[in-house]
């Protein structure tokens, strides 16, 4: 009975993981990670700092196109919904 709850927990933990390193290697191929880091600051704010700033105002729509406008953060080469994805997967920590 107990193998039964801990696989099933492991297995709990390796899908709600999937997403969320498939959203850190979208950060690392976009070229994210080469100014941010997930948790502490680099050239750019860690990630978590960047949700806690925003967190409960965030408008999401508006951080993608700050991002992808190039005024206030460097050009990126990642596609708009690629952006958006990660935008989402920031604010979500």
């Amino acid at each position: 009975m107990k193998a039964t709850i801990v696989a099933g927990l492991v297995v709990a933990g390796l899908v709600l993981a999937g997403p969320a390193s498939a959203n850190a290697d979208l950060a690392k191929s976009s070229g994210c990670l080469k100014c941010h880091d997930v948790d502490k600051k680099k050239m750019g704010p860690g990630f978590k700092d960047v949700a806690a700033a925003h967190k409960g105002k965030a408008d999401e729509a508006a951080l993608a196109a700050k991002i992808m406008g190039g005024k206030d953060h460097p050009p990126v080469k990642a596609s708009e919904a690629d952006v958006k994805t990660l935008v989402k997967w920031v604010l979500a920590m």
